[in-house]
């Protein structure tokens, strides 16, 4: 399960473009707390405790406590030459509300795919799935088995264990995650007019 981060945060007395870039060169960010059937509020946070949490790596799939209030951070905007975090915004949630999140995905057993050993390639489509869960039971990662998989087979949403009291936020098709691929010194052995079968799906990213 993810762990709860801290954030302390300040109230942001004025908005407004002005009031924003004066706080980024103060080393502050602007950033709003709403949702939960409550009035939205103007913050700001210190950009270097920002950076840490951000250099987690898991920041955007966690809880994050900011003055004690729960809340999701649901998108952080960067600035575009220096990266440098230039806003967020933090949705606030009840200790067990339902959540959508990303979480990363990590392969495990690749020795035991038949097809990587023969020297097939795993193309992963999805490096992290859009889940619903618990608030209070957000997953670190999901792991996915590669035993038995060959070359030309495709591991799908259907193949993935979830946790318990966790469930695809994509309900409408069976989708990709990841395929084994021939590399192509293997499809020159088998044939130029073989290619590996892989299931082509639209608005897949």
């Amino acid at each position: 399960m993810s762990e709860t981060l801290t954030l302390s945060a300040e109230v942001r007395e004025r908005a407004g473009k002005g009031a924003s870039r004066d706080l980024r060169r103060q080393g502050r960010v602007p950033a709003v707390i709403y949702g939960n059937k409550e009035e939205p509020q103007g913050i700001h946070v210190e950009e270097r405790e920002l950076m840490k949490l951000l250099n987690t790596g898991f920041f955007t799939n966690s809880v994050v406590m900011v003055n004690g209030v729960r809340t999701l951070p649901k998108d952080v905007q960067f600035h575009p030459v220096t990266d440098r975090p230039l806003h967020v915004d933090f949705l606030r949630i009840g200790e067990h509300a339902a959540v959508t999140v990303g979480v990363p995905v990590r392969f495990e057993n690749e020795e035991a795919s038949p097809g990587l050993k023969r020297g097939g390639v795993l193309n992963v489509v999805r490096h992290e799935l859009e889940l619903i869960c618990d608030a209070a039971e957000i997953p670190d990662e999901i792991v996915i088995d590669l035993k038995g998989f060959e070359v030309g087979e495709s591991i799908h949403i259907s193949h993935v264990a979830l946790p318990a009291g966790v469930q695809s936020a994509i309900t409408d098709r069976d989708f990709t995650i990841a395929t084994i691929v021939a590399p192509s010194g293997l499809k020159s052995a088998e044939g130029d007019n073989e290619t590996p079968t892989t299931e082509a799906e639209g608005g897949e990213g």
